[in-house]
């Protein structure tokens, strides 16, 4: 990419943080209790990136995604109020399970802030990750909530989906660690999110059009820039060297993506007509969210054409 040409950024960013306060059977990650060494290696990563969003003379958008949960600790609500008063800063969220304090939001620009949330069943009541939505709906923070379709737990996500705000999407992750769905299961957790179908494909990707590397990048703690989450090998630095130096179309190395933070960004299914400004908090605002039946087409005309394999 030309140097000094407009663009809009949109950063993933996972520093070492990897603790969390719940215990996820069907979790992989955040297994890991920080020593108090650890933290401060993290908060100093967190304020780097911080400090450099604050320095780009461009655009830039954020999205917090740690192995565990960070917004239980004040130094990650500090770094989303501030990235969301810098004036370049257009949206800035994380995934969160909402069991952190949520008053920090009112100091934050809540027109840029957006919460991916997750509920857990097991790791929290239902109450109380309700109340924690409402809480929300009250101070008018935009936020997704979601589920790992888990079969077993089909009435419970279905209680959930009833008593949120009818506003409010629902996403379900297809469940992969059990047996396959039935077609009863799939067609109720249908019901409740009608962009299911789309999360339960692994879209063949290689060699085909990704926006990774182009406008979104992965960062981790050290600077590290990488295409997404996904491909280990590294562009460059950040903090070595001026990022649009490592920003070029590519298409993608992977055999396969089945991750919703990686196939959004594949253009070919357009997944900005449904999601709009919504994109990095998975909350549906775009033009076909009404009525999203191209955006699954558009992932069934791939199926037909061979770019994708059903789970």
């Amino acid at each position: 990419m030309a140097l000094g040409a407009p663009f809009h950024l949109t950063v993933l960013y996972r520093g070492p943080l990897s603790s969390c306060n719940y215990g996820c059977p069907y979790c992989p990650f955040a297994k890991h209790r920080e020593t108090p060494e650890e933290h401060e290696a993290d908060r100093a990563a967190l304020e780097r990136f911080v400090a450099w969003v604050e320095s780009q003379p461009f655009d830039v958008s954020v999205l917090f995604t740690p192995w565990g949960e960070a917004l239980i600790w004040p130094r990650y609500q500090h770094a989303i109020t501030r990235l969301s008063r810098l004036p370049h800063v257009r949206q800035v969220a994380i995934q969160t399970n909402l069991s952190g304090p949520l008053g920090w939001l009112r100091d934050a620009d809540l027109g840029k802030v957006g919460l991916w949330a997750t509920y857990h069943p097991g790791e929290v009541s239902r109450e109380r990750f309700l109340k924690r939505c409402a809480e929300l709906d009250a101070m008018g923070v935009r936020y997704s909530v979601g589920v790992v379709g888990v079969p077993d737990q089909l009435p419970e996500i279905q209680a959930v989906r009833d008593a949120l705000n009818p506003a409010t999407y629902l996403w379900v992750n297809a469940f992969t660690g059990g047996r396959p769905y039935t077609r009863a299961e799939r067609a109720a957790l249908t019901h409740i999110d009608p962009l299911f179908e789309v999360n339960t494909r692994r879209y063949r990707s290689r060699g085909y059009a990704c926006q990774a590397g182009e406008t979104v990048i992965s960062v981790d703690g050290d600077g590290a820039a990488r295409r997404c989450h996904f491909i280990s090998t590294p562009l460059g630095n950040i903090y070595a060297q001026d990022v649009r130096e490592l920003l070029a179309p590519r298409p993608c190395t992977r055999v396969t993506c089945h991750c919703h933070i990686g196939y959004v960004h594949m253009p070919d299914l357009d997944a900005g007509a449904v999601y709009g400004d919504g994109l990095l908090a998975r909350i549906p605002e775009g033009p076909e969210w009404v009525a999203p039946g191209a955006y699954l087409e558009r992932a069934r005309q791939l199926w037909r054409g061979g770019r994708l394999t059903g789970l």
